[in-house]
């Protein structure tokens, strides 16, 4: 029962990403059809460059909703359930998340949170728990089974599992859900957890795309200001309303 780390990887993109909100973003401003400048964007004639050029500076305007035809997809791991049951609010997305009902935890992974970690007897206590909570869930499936639960003693006891417990997900996201997904969780109010996954997610994003992503993040970066109450505001930017 090892703590566990964050790792993420992004499996897959839509392909001619750049290219598709170019082309996408043209069709809005353009009286002909983008089918037929496609094979010029595909063969470079249209570079890169210019695509780029052209899709950064639609974006600065605000209009935006071209950039929902890209989906990225990622796979998750080394997160919370705790992590992942924030995750899962952002509604504009898709998720297949590991089972607790199906896949065995007798040998559950957790996630020890850096605040715990670093205080040896807050530390104790918890690794002392998840021992603790592991060994009733080995009981309780042994139990289970020899009363006639079979393989369904998993779904039943998995109730005594806490929100420390390691869990895998795959998450497809369009860019523009990633930017609200990003506004929100790569801010420094953001619980640690999912603010450190947001961090590692945008930079495969901006690693991929970077047109679309260089200027993602937390909605202060973008603003320049923190749209935060001033009783909320962690103090890295001025708040809207300061004097």
């Amino acid at each position: 029962m090892p703590r566990k780390e964050l790792r993420v990887e992004l499996l897959s993109v839509t392909p001619n990403a750049l290219s598709l909100i170019y082309a996408a973003f043209r069709q809005c401003y353009h009286a002909g059809f983008v089918a037929d400048m496609w094979p010029r964007l595909l063969s470079g004639e249209i570079s890169r460059e210019k695509q780029a050029e052209f899709v950064r500076s639609v974006l600065e305007s605000g209009h935006d909703s071209p950039v929902e035809h890209v989906l990225f997809t990622f796979a998750i791991e080394g997160i919370s359930r705790a992590c992942s049951h924030q995750l899962v609010r952002h509604r504009i997305a898709s998720y297949s998340q590991q089972s607790q009902r199906y896949v065995d935890a007798s040998d559950m992974d957790y996630i020890l949170p850096p605040a715990i970690a670093k205080l040896p007897e807050a530390r104790a206590r918890f690794e002392s728990f998840m021992a603790e909570v592991q060994a009733a869930y080995r009981d309780l499936k042994l139990i289970l089974e020899s009363g006639g639960r079979g393989a369904k003693a998993k779904e039943d006891a998995r109730f005594v599992l806490p929100q420390a417990a390691e869990t895998k997900i795959v998450v497809s996201m369009n860019c523009r859900a990633l930017h609200h997904f990003f506004e929100l969780r790569c801010c420094n109010r953001a619980q640690w957890e999912i603010r450190a996954l947001a961090e590692r997610m945008l930079e495969l994003c901006r690693q991929s795309l970077p047109a679309i992503f260089e200027s993602a993040g937390a909605k202060c970066e973008r603003l320049g200001y923190c749209p935060e109450s001033p009783k909320f505001a962690c103090g890295k930017y001025p708040t809207k309303d300061a004097s």
